[in-house]
C-alpha cells in the first residue's frame, strides 16, 4: 500500500515535482489484454520535458506492450497515449511517420544492419528522413559529427562484425542522434555489457542528455542503470505503475514487492 500511495500521489499531482516543465508523453489509464494475458491494467505515465525517467519491471510485465503503444505499433484496448501533444490513435500513417521521426530508439542488441559499415548504418536513417533533415548533400560532416559525440569518428569504415558489444551500442546511439529527436528511447542500454563498458554508456547517455536537452524513457533491469541516471523510477507490477519516486526514496521502500528490485 505504501507504494502504491507513492504513485498515486505523483500521478494526482501532475508534475512530480517537475515545475514548469511540459510533459512529452502521457499515458493514461492504459489497458491491454491478449485473450486472457492482461498485460497492462490502467498503467499511467508521465515523462517531462529533458527529463531522464526509468521504468524497471520484470520479464512479461508489459515494458514492450507500453513502448509499441507509444510509437503507434499497438492501440490499447483502453485508455490513451499521448506524445508531444497528439493522441497516437487519431493519428494518420503519414503524421505517424513524421512523429515517429522526432522519436529515437536504441534498441537492446544495437540492431546494425552486418552487410553495411558504419557510415552506411548512420546515413541509412538519414535516406528515409530526408524531408526532416533537408539539403544533407554533406553526409559525411553529419555522420562524423554523430560518431564523434560518441566518440567513435574512427570507426566510420569499419563493419559491425570489427566492433566490440559496446562500441555497437554507441553506433546504434549514434544512428539515433542524427536525426536529432526530441525523445530517446532506450531499450535495455547496458544488456549483455561488462561491468566497465556499461558505465560508460550510461556516462554518454548523460552527457547526449546534458548536451541536446532530449528527454529520456530508459527500460532497464540493471539497478545501478537506474541509480546513476534517473531522475524519477516507475516500478510497472501486475500491469500498473506500483510505485512511483527517486530512486532514494523507492531503494528505502519496505514494501515486499518495491524490496525485490533492488535486491542483490
Amino acid at each position: 500500500m505504501e507504494a502504491q500511495q507513492m504513485a498515486l500521489e505523483n500521478n494526482t499531482n501532475g508534475t512530480a515535482g517537475k515545475g514548469s516543465r511540459k510533459a512529452v508523453i502521457k499515458i493514461k489509464d492504459a489497458y491491454k489484454s491478449f485473450g486472457d494475458n492482461h498485460v497492462l491494467n490502467g498503467f499511467n505515465m508521465v515523462l517531462y520535458e529533458g527529463e531522464n525517467l526509468v521504468v524497471m519491471g520484470k520479464s512479461g510485465s508489459g515494458k514492450s506492450v507500453m513502448i509499441k503503444c507509444l510509437v503507434g505499433l499497438m492501440q490499447p484496448d483502453r485508455g490513451y497515449v499521448e506524445v508531444m501533444g497528439r493522441e497516437i490513435s487519431t493519428l494518420d500513417q503519414k503524421t505517424l511517420d513524421e512523429l515517429r521521426s522526432d522519436i529515437g530508439f536504441l534498441f537492446q542488441g544495437s540492431a546494425l544492419y552486418d552487410s553495411m559499415t558504419v557510415r552506411e548504418n548512420l546515413e541509412f536513417p538519414m535516406r528515409r528522413h530526408q524531408k526532416k533533415l533537408g539539403d544533407f548533400s554533406d553526409t559525411t560532416s553529419l555522420v562524423m559529427e554523430a560518431l564523434e559525440n560518441v566518440g567513435l569518428a574512427h570507426a566510420i569504415d569499419l563493419m559491425p562484425s570489427e566492433l566490440s558489444g559496446g562500441m555497437k551500442r554507441r553506433v546504434a546511439l549514434a544512428r539515433t542522434l542524427i536525426l536529432k529527436p526530441k525523445i530517446i528511447l532506450y531499450d535495455e542500454p547496458t544488456s549483455g555489457l561488462d561491468p566497465i563498458t556499461a558505465k560508460e554508456i550510461i556516462e554518454l547517455m548523460r552527457s547526449i542528455q546534458k548536451k541536446y536537452g532530449t528527454s529520456s524513457l530508459i527500460i532497464t533491469h540493471d539497478v545501478d542503470c537506474a541509480r546513476v541516471i534517473s531522475e524519477r523510477m516507475i516500478l510497472l507490477v501486475d500491469g500498473i505503475n506500483y510505485a512511483e519516486g527517486s530512486y532514494n526514496e523507492l531503494s528505502q521502500s519496505t514494501d515486499p514487492k518495491v524490496e525485490a528490485f533492488f535486491k542483490k
